[in-house]
Order: structure tokens, then C-alpha cells, then sequence
């Protein structure tokens, strides 16, 4: 399965899903020392470095499209202030609906407000998709030490138009997961450098859209 990966960052989302044994054939990323990092461990994978500019016909067709649109407009600490400048989903959307993927993993914040989740999963299901209840998974169910909770949310479209009725079977139990208590410390030892905290600050555990990404291979014909 190809993959376009959206608001990449420094790939966690690419490392998880080709664990799973899916490949990715396009990075979009705006912060340039992500983007450094991405071409040194994609080499030869094209990076475009804004989604407002980038067009379906910019890259192969992708089986699926994945990426955690920026928190910023609407993580609890930025209530009350202007989010309109931060806010890419609708770039996101715009470009599920161009490429017309099988499959599509949001992440988020777990603050996301309600009426945002409730307008991406309207967005999605108005283009075509059905869309699994949206799930949180923290960072410390997959072992590591930090809590780090994330809300996803997956969709599946059979391509014509429809939705698919493929979010069943396998997928139903991790779709209905729920956080299990967990150590919440943060992790110790990483580096100082302004850049690399950033980037670590917005990356997604691997192991999460691993999981997520054997379930929908589990799901193929």
C-alpha cells in the first residue's frame, strides 16, 4: 500500500506504517530541519514543503493518506484565541478529496474540541468515507514511559463514491480501544538542541500507527 504522509514531521507515522509493510511514496512537511530528517532516512522520497500548494497530480496515486494536522488551533491552550492561521485541516481534506485514497489516519490531540472532531468526521463521511469511532491511545500502551495520549481517527471509502463497510473484523476491537493506566514521567535524556525538542514535541509514537496500520493490512483482499 502507498502512502502519502501529511504534516510529517520526522516520519513516525512512516516508520510505524511501513513496519507494517506499507511504503511511503510522498513527505509533506514545512519545518525544515524535519524535512533534513526525512531525507536522510527516505532518501529519493519527494518531500513538498507546504500543503497549501501541494496538488494531487504532484504525486503517485496512494492507497493512503495519513498526518496529524496541526494541534495549535485546537489544543486547550489556545481557547479563546484566533485559530484560523494554524488551521490546515481543511487543506487535508482537500487533498483526501483530490487523491481519493482506500484508507485515511487523522491524529490529534485528545483536547480536540467536540465540534471539530465532529466537523472532520462530517467532512469525511460528506466525500465518501466511513468513519470508525475516533479512539485514544496513548504512548505509554505501547510501552514507553511517558503518557503522550492521542486521539485517531480512521476512515476506509471503497473508492466509488461509497463508503466502505470495511471498519469491522479485526479492526472493530483496536478501533474501540480505550487508554489503560500508565506512567505518566517524561522521558529523560533528550537533547537540548531548540529544533530537536520541537520536532520530538509533535512526533507520533511508531508503534501506534504500526498497530493501526496491520489492521487495515489485515483487512486486504
Amino acid at each position: 500500500m502507498n502512502v502519502l504522509d501529511l504534516f510529517s514531521g520526522i516520519g513516525g507515522f512512516s516508520l510505524g506504517l511501513e513496519r507494517a509493510g506499507m511504503q511511503t511514496v510522498a513527505f509533506c512537511e514545512i519545518d525544515p530541519y524535519c524535512r533534513r530528517v526525512l531525507q536522510r532516512h527516505w532518501p529519493g522520497v519527494p518531500i513538498w514543503p507546504d500543503i497549501r500548494s501541494l496538488r494531487a497530480t504532484d504525486v503517485p496515486a496512494v492507497d493512503l493518506i495519513c498526518g496529524g494536522f496541526p494541534c495549535q488551533p485546537f489544543s486547550s491552550a489556545a481557547r479563546g484565541r484566533n485559530r484560523s492561521d494554524r488551521d490546515l485541516w481543511p487543506e487535508m481534506r482537500r487533498i483526501i478529496s483530490e487523491c481519493r485514497p482506500a484508507w485515511i489516519i487523522c491524529e490529534n490531540v485528545v483536547d480536540l474540541d467536540r465540534l471539530a472532531i465532529r466537523q472532520v468526521v462530517a467532512d469525511l463521511e460528506g466525500i465518501g468515507y466511513e468513519i470508525a469511532p475516533p479512539f485514544e491511545i496513548p504512548a505509554c500502551a505501547v510501552g514507553h514511559d511517558h503518557k503522550r495520549s492521542r486521539l485517531w481517527i480512521v476512515g476506509h471509502t471503497n473508492r466509488n463514491g461509497q463508503p466502505s463497510r470495511a471498519l469491522n473484523g479485526q479492526t472493530s476491537g483496536m478501533f474501540g480501544y480505550r487508554p489503560v493506566a500508565g506512567n505518566d514521567r517524561a522521558q529523560d535524556g533528550i537533547p537540548t538542541r531548540l529544533d530537536r525538542l520541537r520536532a520530538l514535541g509533535n512526533a507520533v509514537v511508531p508503534q501506534i500507527p504500526e498497530i493501526i496500520g496491520r489492521a487495515i493490512m489485515g483487512n486486504q483482499p
